[in-house]
């Protein structure tokens, strides 16, 4: 199999596909960028990806950009690791919708509601409102302990950094359901380790800055 290339910047939407590849438990190639000296907006990083964001993946010929399609990706890729639904499994519609309600729903509410942004007419709005995306959120991981009940899974993975960088930075009221939510995630020990080695990163490009 062709090696996975990882492009990442610590302390950004990137981290959790770095920790969903330990979760994986698969050997992949880092490539660390410094968002900090622009190196994402250099034309070598925008040859993978022409928006000059991250996470992106390069596996074989196969580029991968956008976090669900990153972790839809990978996660079907190595079924063997149990992070995704089959498409035969019952479990997959609602693997599916929560990965893509993030992107297409929670993101652009919680980003509006920031900024003071009218979302919209409903009839026009993706997300309608964001009181009823927080609510659906809140429903999902009531009992919980996961999105999919007792199943860890990908979306877990995207959900628990998004819940918590947006709890944390005061973007989203930190609900008991939420944060409970976010510390179950942040316990893995994959999420552990990634949070210890972007700190490393994240300090050393600081260095390099003030050098």
């Amino acid at each position: 199999m062709p090696d996975i290339e990882f492009f990442h910047s610590p302390n950004t939407r990137s981290s959790g596909v770095r920790v969903l590849l330990e979760e994986l438990g698969v050997p992949y190639r880092l490539h660390v960028l410094n968002m900090r000296a622009g190196e994402h907006l250099e034309g070598v990083y925008r040859a993978v990806n022409p928006m000059a964001k991250v996470p992106a993946i390069r596996h074989g010929e196969a580029v991968v950009t956008e976090q669900a399609a990153i972790y839809l990706y990978l996660a079907d890729l190595f079924p063997e690791a149990g992070l995704a639904p089959a498409p035969t499994e019952p479990d997959r519609a609602t693997y599916l919708r929560w990965m893509v309600f993030y992107g297409s729903c929670f993101e652009p509410a919680v980003i509006d509601r920031h900024l003071k942004r009218e979302p919209g007419p409903r009839t026009m709005s993706a997300y309608a409102d964001y009181d009823s995306v927080i609510a659906r959120v809140k429903e999902a991981l009531t009992p919980g302990p996961y999105l999919l009940g007792e199943r860890f899974s990908a979306a877990d993975i995207l959900w628990g950094g998004a819940l918590g960088w947006t709890t944390g930075f005061g973007l989203v009221e930190p609900a008991p359901v939420l944060t409970a939510y976010v510390e179950r995630i942040r316990s893995r020990p994959a999420a552990r380790k990634v949070a210890a080695e972007d700190a490393q990163l994240a300090e050393a490009q600081q260095a390099a800055a003030s050098a």
